[in-house]
């Protein structure tokens, strides 16, 4: 009887880890134009100027197995600041990255790969640790049911309603010219 349930209990969890490989969409489906739509963080920069910020864009391309690129365009009062920045996979314990040119490291909190990514950058500059929540959304109207998972995701790292900002809506800032 112990063996039965032994076997059982086995093939059970054989059962879930198969099933859960098999959910596990292909990380490229990531790729491509995204909006972020909204942001957390605690840092006294963001804390000061996040009322004056707007929804910036992103295009995320692979390089290859392990490795990709984000290209950014994030509006400024004095124009479109554009960059690039590559990123290593270093873990294969959900996605998460690192770029040693930026020193950041960032990882997929949360997506569907359709309509929404929660990512959780953490940055090292002058000794300090910096970190920042960012939702991605694939259209300027993010869902409410994106915005919710976001808002508990933020939650849980301790950031309040005060260090979270929903940004507005630009159109002079594309990631396409990027």
């Amino acid at each position: 009887m112990r063996t039965l349930a032994l076997s059982l209990g086995l093939a059970l969890l054989c059962l879930l880890h198969a099933k859960a490989a098999a959910t596990v969409p292909d990380r490229s489906e990531i790729a491509g134009k995204w909006y972020v739509v909204a942001l957390a963080s605690n840092t006294e920069f963001f804390l000061r100027e996040k009322d004056k910020m707007k929804m910036a864009m992103a295009r995320i391309s692979f390089l290859g197995e392990d490795e990709l690129k984000v290209s950014y365009a994030v509006p400024k009062p004095n124009g479109c600041r554009k960059w690039e920045t590559t990123f290593k996979k270093t873990s294969d314990d959900g996605e998460v990255y690192y770029s040693e040119e930026a020193e950041k490291k960032v990882e997929v909190l949360d997506t569907d790969y359709k309509s929404y990514a929660v990512i959780y950058a953490t940055r090292v500059k002058d000794g300090r640790t910096r970190h920042m929540m960012r939702l991605y959304s694939r259209s300027p109207e993010v869902s409410p049911a994106a915005t919710a998972i976001f808002r508990k995701l933020a939650g849980e790292r301790n950031y309040t309603d005060e260090m979270v900002a929903m940004l507005p809506r630009q159109e002079e800032c594309t990631v396409d010219e990027v």
